[in-house]
C-alpha cells in the first residue's frame, strides 16, 4: 500500500496563530505546511516577518511548500509583477518554495485565445523572476465556470511550449479537478494536491463553491479517495494538502482531532 503524504493548508486552522498552526501540524505528523497572504489578522498579512515564519518552521521540523497565493497571475500588468516580486521575495525569505498562482476567476479573460495568450504572457514574464529567486510557481487551475484557466491541459501546453517544467508546475485541487470536468491529472507535471470534500447532498456541481468545501469523509462527493489513489498509481510523490474553506470546519474545536479522522479515512482507501 502507498502510502499518503499529507500536508497542512493554514486554511484547515485559518484562526490559529502561525507557531500555533506549525505545532498542529507537528501533532498530525505531519511536516509539511503552506503559509497563506488572505488571512486577515494573521501572518502574513499581519505584518510578521519573513524570518520570524523561517524560525518558527524550523523550530517545528516544517518544510513550507508553499505561499498562496499570487491571485490574477494570468492579468499581467504593472501591479501583477510588484505583487508577485513582493510574494517572490517574502518566499524567499521564510523559506517557502513555491508560490501558488491563482487565475481571474471573475468571469473576464475567458475566450478562447485571449486566456491562452494571456497565461502564456503571465508564464514567461513570471518565468526569470521566479528562476532567479529559485521558487516554483504553482499554477492552479480553478473549475469555476467563471475562471479563466479551468484546465490542466491547457496549462501543461503552456508550460512545456515555454520549455519550463523546472520552474512551473501544476496543483492537482481535487475540489477543482471534479467541477472542471476534466479527466487529465498530468501527474508528471504535478507539484502539489489540494484535497477538500463536499459532504452536502442538496449542492449541484455547477454551484459548488469554497464554502461547501469540508474535510473529506465517507459522504464525499468529489471521489477524494479515488483521486487520490489514481495520482499516487501514476507515479505522484509529492504532498496531499488539506484545503477546507467551510466555516463549520474552521468552527471545530478540536481541528487535530478533525483532522486526524480524514487522514485515516483517506489513508484505509488508497
Amino acid at each position: 500500500m502507498t502510502s499518503i503524504r499529507f500536508a497542512l493548508n493554514h486554511m484547515a486552522a485559518p484562526s490559529l496563530a502561525i507557531g500555533d498552526f506549525f505545532a498542529l501540524a507537528r501533532s498530525l505528523g505531519i511536516d509539511a505546511v503552506e503559509i497563506r497572504n488572505d488571512l486577515s489578522g494573521n501572518a502574513i498579512l499581519d505584518g510578521t516577518q519573513p524570518e520570524t515564519i523561517r524560525q518558527a518552521a524550523a523550530r517545528h521540523g516544517l518544510t513550507i511548500i508553499s505561499i498562496n497565493a499570487l491571485q490574477r497571475f494570468n492579468e499581467w500588468n504593472a501591479t501583477r509583477a510588484a505583487e508577485a516580486q513582493e510574494l517572490i521575495d517574502y518566499a524567499g525569505a521564510s523559506g517557502a518554495k513555491a508560490l501558488v498562482l491563482v487565475p481571474k476567476n471573475d468571469g473576464t479573460g475567458c475566450a478562447d485565445g485571449e486566456r491562452q495568450a494571456n497565461l502564456r504572457q503571465s508564464l514567461a514574464a513570471l518565468k526569470p523572476m521566479l528562476e532567479k529567486a529559485g521558487i516554483i510557481g504553482l499554477v492552479e487551475p480553478l473549475g469555476f465556470e467563471i475562471c479563466s484557466l479551468r484546465s490542466k491541459t491547457e496549462a501543461a501546453d503552456a508550460i512545456r511550449e515555454l520549455g519550463a517544467e523546472s520552474t512551473f508546475r501544476l496543483v492537482h485541487d481535487t475540489f477543482h479537478h471534479h467541477l472542471a470536468g476534466e479527466a487529465a491529472t498530468f501527474p508528471e507535471l504535478a507539484g502539489l494536491v489540494h484535497i477538500s470534500g463536499v459532504s452536502d447532498p442538496s449542492v449541484c456541481v455547477s454551484d459548488m463553491r469554497d464554502s461547501h468545501r469540508v474535510l473529506v469523509d465517507g459522504d464525499d462527493r468529489l471521489d477524494n479517495a479515488g483521486q487520490i489513489r489514481a495520482l499516487l498509481q501514476a507515479g505522484y510523490e509529492g504532498p496531499f494538502s488539506f484545503e477546507p474553506f467551510a466555516a463549520e470546519v474552521h468552527a471545530v474545536k478540536d481541528p487535530a482531532g478533525a483532522l486526524r479522522a480524514s487522514m485515516d479515512y483517506l489513508s484505509a482507501r488508497v
